[in-house]
C-alpha cells in the first residue's frame, strides 16, 4: 500500500535534508556591510592608545577621550557628546566615542545628569558650565589641545534638544558657536515651562553659520520625527541650505537585520566605563547645594526600558554607515564652510553599501527642509529619554 502522503520511505532522506537546510538558513543569509577601514565611518588608527580621564571635580565632571600623545599642530576637533536621559555612562556610546578618538577627535562627555538627582530643566545650564570648564581646563594641554574653531555637538534623544539649546545660548554662556549640531533621534522636549523634559529654549539665536542635522530612524519614529522637524523649524536664523533632515531605514534583507530604533545610535564598549575612570576630587571644604527631590528626576517605566536597550546595544552597520559616517561627512562639510545641501547632492552621503550577496542596503532618506515651514502642533511627546 502506498503511503497517503504520496512520499515513499526512499524520499525521507531528501525531505530531512531540506528541513536541515531550512533550519540552517539564517547562517547562510546575506550578512550586512562591515565597517570601512578608513574614511568617513572608518576604523581609524587601530594601533592607537586612547587616553581616558576626567576633568573638573567629582561632583561636576566631564569625561575626556582622545588619542594618547601630542595633538596635531592645529589641535583636535572637538565633539561634545550629550547622552540620552538616564544613559550617563559613556560606555553605552563607547563604540562611537572610540571611532571618534581613533580618528583624531577630542571627545568631551559632560556628566550633566546625576541619576534620580537632576531635573531635566536644569540640564542645559549644567551641561554648558561643564563644557566651558572642560575647554578651559584643556586649553593648554598639549595632548588634548582643543580646536574650538572646529566644535561639533552630538545629542541622542534628550541630548538632542540639549545640544540645540546649548548652541542657541553659546554666546551668552561664553562658549564658541558650534559649527555642527548633530541631533540623533530627538526626544524629551518639554512642552512648556511646567512640563517634564528638556527645555528647548529660543533657537532663533543659533549662529547662522552652524550646520544643523537631525537624524531619526523608521522605528518608533513619530515623536522623533516631530521633534526633529521642530528643532529645524525653530532655528530660524540658520538658512535652509544649512539644515538637513535624515532618516535611517530598517532593512531585514539579511541576517542580522538592521533595525533603526530609538536605541540604535548606542553601541556598548566596556573600555569606556566611567567606573574605571578616576574622578578629580572636589575642592576641600566644598559642600554641595541642598538637595530637593522632584518627580521629574526619576525615570518612568518607559524610559527605564529604553535606557536598558541603550545600555545593551551593540554597534552594527547602522552605526558605521548611518550615524558615524553621516556625522563625519557633515562635520567635514561644516568645518570647510560647505552647506548641508551639498551633502544631499552627494550620492555617497545616503549610500549604505551592500549586503554580502550584492543587494543594496536601503539608502538614507535625506531632505533639505523648506524655509519658513508652518509650525505643527504637538512637536514632541516629551516621553523619550
Amino acid at each position: 500500500m502506498r503511503p497517503k502522503s504520496g512520499f515513499g520511505l526512499a524520499a525521507m532522506p531528501a525531505i530531512m535534508g531540506m528541513l536541515a537546510a531550512l533550519a540552517a538558513a539564517p547562517a547562510q543569509a546575506a550578512t550586512p556591510p562591515v565597517q570601512p577601514a578608513e574614511g568617513p565611518g572608518g576604523v581609524g588608527d587601530k594601533s592607537a592608545t586612547i587616553a581616558k580621564r576626567a576633568v573638573g571635580k567629582a561632583s561636576a565632571a566631564t569625561f575626556v577621550f582622545h588619542k594618547a600623545g601630542p595633538a596635531p599642530s592645529g589641535g583636535r576637533p572637538v565633539a561634545v557628546f550629550l547622552h540620552a536621559w538616564g544613559a550617563a555612562n559613556p560606555q553605552a556610546y563607547g563604540a562611537w566615542i572610540d571611532h571618534l578618538a581613533r580618528n583624531d577627535w577630542l571627545v568631551l562627555f559632560p556628566r550633566f545628569q546625576e541619576l534620580n538627582r537632576t531635573k531635566p530643566s536644569d540640564a542645559p545650564a549644567i551641561a554648558a558650565r561643564l563644557v566651558k570648564s572642560a575647554l578651559a581646563d584643556l586649553a593648554s594641554d598639549a595632548d588634548a589641545k582643543p580646536d574650538t574653531g572646529r566644535l561639533a555637538l552630538i545629542g541622542h534623544l534628550a541630548g538632542a534638544p540639549l545640544a540645540a539649546h546649548i548652541a542657541a545660548e553659546a554666546a551668552q554662556n561664553g562658549l564658541p558657536a558650534p559649527k555642527l549640531v548633530f541631533a540623533v533621534m530627538p526626544g524629551g522636549i518639554a512642552r512648556d515651562a511646567k512640563s517634564r523634559g528638556i527645555p528647548l529654549g529660543e533657537l532663533n539665536t543659533i549662529d547662522p553659520g552652524t550646520m544643523l542635522v537631525t537624524l531619526i530612524g523608521d522605528k518608533d519614529a513619530r515623536a522623533a520625527d516631530a521633534a526633529a522637524r521642530k528643532i529645524l523649524r525653530d532655528a530660524t536664523a540658520v538658512p535652509a541650505e544649512r539644515k538637513l533632515f535624515v532618516r535611517a531605514l530598517s532593512d531585514d534583507h539579511g541576517f542580522p537585520a538592521l533595525t533603526a530604533t530609538l536605541a540604535s545610535p548606542a553601541g556598548l564598549d566596556a573600555a569606556y566605563d566611567s567606573g574605571a575612570i578616576k574622578l578629580p576630587p572636589d575642592p576641600p571644604g566644598e559642600k554641595p547645594p541642598p538637595f530637593r527631590w522632584s518627580a521629574d528626576m526619576a525615570l518612568s517605566g518607559e524610559q527605564t526600558q529604553l535606557v536598558a536597550q541603550i545600555n545593551n546595544a551593540r554597534a552594527d552597520s547602522l552605526d558605521f554607515l548611518a550615524f558615524w559616517r553621516s556625522f563625519d561627512m557633515a562635520a567635514a562639510a561644516a568645518f570647510t564652510a560647505k552647506d548641508a545641501a551639498s551633502l544631499k547632492a552627494n550620492p555617497a552621503f545616503s549610500d549604505m553599501q551592500r549586503w554580502s550577496d550584492g543587494w543594496p542596503v536601503k539608502r538614507l532618506g535625506v531632505e533639505v527642509p523648506k524655509p519658513h515651514a508652518p509650525a505643527s502642533p504637538g512637536a514632541s511627546s516629551g516621553r523619550q529619554p
